[in-house]
């Protein structure tokens, strides 16, 4: 399910509807855009919050764009345009598939969602208390947003019971083959990086020259499985059935969002399968 749901809620990073949108509010600069688009359910909020929820930005980072982002639009704009540039992404990448399929695709969807328990989840919950969108592309982007947000709580949280900082579980993914320009860029020194990786060799995560051992890949294979488990209950609500409806109709939503999101995208998305 999450390779159906994630790509849906990630071309608001990759689609040019998407960036163009925050652009004509102000917020210049994919990063400002990022960090205003996904920071916005939670408020005006301050750095502290957010270099908490995200994880995997070193703090100096975030703290360059927030709280300084609300002065040029408030959260309530970001919002708007987060999903202005969003519906119009998905709009032009699904023009071809009947309304009534997106709308069923939608309220499948936002069963899945409502069933999402967000306690302990601070982006979850801050989506799943957004209003529902008034048409099925906003219904079907918002849901997708509160789902993605809910599963990346419990992921936080899976690294964080594994001992994992952020600058690890970042060396640890580009160990494990995620292309490194795609993660070098959140903030973290250098030095940061040599540190991280050094305490990884010394948990016996890595080897010497960097590559992961098995007790590494095992340790992240229960993250891994922790995520997935804290991540069940939305789908277990839905049922077998309608869950096997929902993945038919995400599927061609899901390969259109794929032709604009790159190949080894940072998400660690993989493609779909033929």
């Amino acid at each position: 399910m999450w390779t159906h749901v994630e790509p849906l809620h990630a071309i608001t990073y990759f689609h040019p509807r998407a960036r163009a949108a925050h652009e004509a509010i102000g917020l210049r600069g994919y990063w400002r855009g990022y960090f205003a688009g996904r920071a916005a359910p939670l408020g005006p909020v301050d750095a502290a919050p957010v270099i908490a929820a995200f994880f995997t930005f070193a703090p100096p980072m975030v703290s360059r764009a927030l709280p300084a982002v609300w002065q040029l639009a408030s959260p309530e704009e970001a919002l708007r345009s987060r999903l202005t540039g969003a519906v119009q992404a998905l709009a032009e990448l699904t023009y071809e598939l009947p309304e009534d399929h997106l709308a069923e695709a939608a309220e499948l969807l936002e069963v899945a969602a409502v069933a999402a328990d967000t306690a302990g989840r601070v982006l979850g919950a801050a989506n799943a208390a957004l209003p529902r969108g008034d048409y099925p592309l906003a219904r079907l982007w918002q849901a997708a947003t509160t789902l993605r947000e809910h599963r990346g709580d419990g992921h936080v949280a899976a690294l964080v019971a594994a001992g994992l900082d952020p600058v690890e579980t970042l060396a640890f993914r580009v160990a494990g083959g995620q292309p490194a320009e795609h993660l070098l860029g959140r903030g973290w020194t250098p030095e940061q990086w040599d540190a991280a990786r050094g305490r990884l060799v010394a948990r016996g995560w890595l080897t010497a020259d960097g590559a992961p051992t098995e007790v590494g890949r095992s340790g992240f294979r229960a993250v891994e499985a922790a995520t997935d488990l804290a991540a069940a209950r939305p789908w277990q609500a839905l049922g077998p059935d309608r869950a096997d409806r929902l993945c038919e109709l995400l599927d061609p939503v899901a390969r259109a969002c794929h032709t604009i999101l790159p190949p080894d995208n940072p998400i660690g998305l993989p493609a779909l399968h033929s």
